[in-house]
């Protein structure tokens, strides 16, 4: 893909969407006046810095599932590669990119660590791999690595945190914090040709909502050429994942966060807010707007049905965009009765840097691993160089910057093996149950499913 590099990079130095922390504003109080003093000042030295720790040539792991191995494909990767050399010199360090195919990854991780010689010292994971791994004590909250001095509890300049995990900060990333996210996508071309109101306009007009949203893929699918057979459709994407969306959108999640004085989560199928937003999805499958090319609708294939270009409004994620021989723009899921602008998609695919437990002085580790990003910003914005290979107006890197990045919700119930979030969508989709039902139908196996891992705090 052409743009594979700049992507690499990308995953490299941010992630595609972390929620944003707040900070106080307190100001600093005036210093008291000093009073004046005939006798010369002495010249102000700097205060000697204690020297680096030499770590005596000792090889640093860090570990993907592709190669997190920076380039000199732009600046950013020569400085990223120069500071990398920089870095070994200063602490007698060689620094080694594991990768191990994805299907492979996770047994590696759980046997090395299990034997006390984790294969990497500094490991990606996914969050719904890392869930069940923090209940077995296999990660380092970020508190047992990190000094108050450290630029991940200052400035954020070096790195930054990933959104919590059971109440607790594991998960950390490199670099400044990145822009991107997931929203819904659409045919510039096909909305031109079929004479559709521009989404942006009608998200920056306070109109983007479901009953639009509902509107626009009716009016999207059509027979064009009179032959009894659709021509275009409406909306295409992976049901399971568009619902997760919906949910996030109507302020409610597949997994909820245990309430005051209880242990566990609770399952978030029968929550109102959730079963609102499956009847939205369900909908537009009864109204027959959305493009099925493999005949099942609830096929993860299902997700690449729009590069074919007869569909009008798609969900896609970034990557996937790429290669199109049409023009894209995006705008936020819309927002549901129930939510708010503050979280606009459930994020499944969160991943991000964590410490596995029996690494040797992690202190040491995460202090070189900091110190891998200081490189100069030469972007305008981060991501800018990324997001622009993908998008070709403003509005769209607007859009992403302004209303999409930090708008995700961490969605978990892929971390519970026997979580039936699927087979519930199915039943709804397929089997045309109604929504409440279906959601009572699999509650007792949601349930049991999070109380059997007991993944909460």
């Amino acid at each position: 893909m052409r743009n594979m590099k700049a992507l690499l990079i990308l995953l490299l130095v941010s992630c595609f969407v972390i929620v944003a922390g707040c900070s106080g504003g307190k100001t600093a109080e005036n210093p008291a006046p000093q009073k004046e003093v005939e006798e010369k000042t002495p010249e102000k030295t700097e205060e000697p810095q204690a020297p680096a720790v030499d770590l005596g040539g000792r090889t640093i792991k860090l570990s993907a599932w592709w190669d997190l191995a920076p380039t000199d494909a732009d600046a950013t990767g020569q400085a990223l590669v120069e500071q990398q050399k920089k870095v070994e010199e200063k602490y007698n360090v060689k620094i080694e990119y594991v990768n191990v195919p994805y299907e492979e990854y996770m047994d590696k991780f759980t046997t090395s660590v299990l034997a006390g010689e984790p294969f990497s010292d500094i490991a990606y994971l996914e969050y719904k791999s890392a869930v069940p791994t923090i209940q077995k004590g296999q990660l380092l909250k970020i508190s047992e690595f990190t000094t108050p001095n450290s630029s991940i509890n200052t400035d954020q300049r070096l790195a930054n945190a990933g959104p919590p995990l059971l109440g607790e900060q594991y998960a950390f990333y490199g670099g400044v914090k990145g822009n991107g996210g997931l929203g819904i996508h659409y045919n510039r071309d096909l909305f031109e040709k079929l004479g559709l109101p521009d989404l942006q306009q009608l998200y920056d007009n306070g109109e983007w909502t479901w009953s639009k949203f509902l509107e626009i893929a009716k009016q999207a699918t059509k027979d064009t050429n009179n032959d009894g057979k659709m021509d275009t459709y409406g909306f295409s994407g992976w049901a399971a994942v568009v619902g997760r969306n919906f949910i996030a959108a109507n302020g409610g999640n597949t997994v909820l966060d245990p309430q005051e004085g209880e242990s566990n989560a609770k399952e978030g199928l029968t929550d109102p807010k959730a079963i609102e937003a499956i009847e939205l999805l369900a909908s537009l499958y009864s109204n027959n707007v959305v493009k099925v090319k493999t005949g099942d609708k609830v096929n993860w294939e299902e997700g690449d049905t729009f590069k074919d270009g007869d569909v009008a409004m798609f969900h896609g994620t970034q990557w996937m965009i790429g290669d199109l021989n049409f023009e894209v723009g995006v705008v936020p899921y819309p927002i549901g009765p129930k939510g708010s602008p503050e979280v606009t998609y459930a994020d499944t695919a969160v991943n991000a840097y964590f410490i596995p437990k029996g690494v040797e002085d992690p202190e040491a580790v995460y202090q070189v691993f900091e110190e891998l990003f200081d490189v100069p910003q030469l972007e305008e914005y981060p991501t800018q160089n990324y997001l622009e290979s993908l998008y070709s107006t403003e509005d769209d890197t607007r859009i992403i910057r302004e209303h999409i990045t930090g708008t995700g919700l961490v969605a978990l119930d892929e971390a519970y093996p026997e979580y039936p979030y699927n087979d519930f969508i199915a039943d709804v989709i397929v089997n045309n149950a109604s929504v409440a039902s279906a959601a009572e139908k699999f509650k007792q196996q949601a349930q049991a499913s999070i109380d059997k891992l007991g993944a909460a705090k």
